[in-house]
């Protein structure tokens, strides 16, 4: 390949199909708006109602909008997303695992099993089972995108979260797992993991002077990050300009983990 076959249309998603699960709220939303921009048709699955602010933005975009409310966690869920995106849609090529949960933050001598359950259920075998059921269809393709969402935690303990902490660990395990099977089919498996960001869910710590103080001191940009600082990471690691990075756990977080 020389140079000068390189341009900026390896960045585009024209013609893609991509599904986004938790994509109609928070960072979820972010990647389906960033897909759509880009030129991926976006089908967008979560356990609440549909948002009809995902809806405008994504249509706005000129591309094609499917919604599936469904439970991931039950048996023959994620079979059925993946194969109502190829029979709508016509293929896919890209799975976000965005869906995710932290509940009962809690002293893990009072962390129960049930909790410890639904999160494993949720945060990680919803992911394994989602690019289970993608990756059939992608090797038969040649080619496939599968970002899995990790986080700090992935590289950091979990104090008062351990449930939290261990599935983002297997996440990042997952992920290098999946790419060392599926490379060979032209298939590229990365994480995002996302620093502390400006979201509902932060919106209280952010409120508290003595905890967001204590938070901004250790990232090095001095600031809580913004949807769109994702938005291009998702797109990046959905098209052709990243089809020889894969395995990897790509932090978007300020810097915080240098220091």
């Amino acid at each position: 390949m020389n140079l000068s076959d390189f341009t900026m249309n390896y960045f585009s998603l024209n013609d893609k199909n991509a599904i986004v699960t938790g994509g109609n709220s928070g960072l979820g939303q972010a990647f389906s708006v960033a897909l759509a921009k880009a030129g991926a048709n976006v089908m967008v699955v979560s356990i609440s109602g549909d948002d009809d602010t995902t809806k405008e933005e994504v249509e706005k975009c000129g591309v094609e909008y499917r919604y599936i409310q469904t439970d991931l966690t039950e048996n023959g869920e994620c079979r059925r997303v993946v194969d109502a995106c190829v029979e709508q849609l016509g293929s896919v090529d890209i799975v976000v695992n965005s869906a995710g949960i932290c509940i009962n933050i809690e002293d893990v001598t009072k962390f129960t099993r049930v909790e410890w359950d639904k999160m494993v259920s949720v945060n990680l075998t919803a992911a394994y089972e989602m690019a289970h059921e993608a990756c059939k269809h992608m090797i038969r393709q040649g080619s496939g995108k599968i970002i899995n969402i990790a986080s700090l935690y992935s590289f950091l303990g979990g104090k008062w979260s351990p449930a939290y902490a261990a599935t983002k660990h297997g996440i990042a395990g997952l992920t290098k797992a999946l790419c060392d099977e599926l490379a060979e089919f032209n298939i590229q498996v990365n994480a995002i993991a996302p620093g502390y960001f400006s979201t509902k869910l932060t919106e209280k710590t952010r409120n508290d002077r003595k905890q967001n103080e204590k938070i901004l001191s250790h990232i090095p940009a001095n600031r809580w990050g913004h949807m769109t600082d994702l938005m291009g990471t998702c797109v990046f690691l959905s098209s052709e300009a990243s089809n020889y990075v894969n395995g990897h756990i790509l932090t978007v977080d300020g810097g915080y983990l240098m220091r």
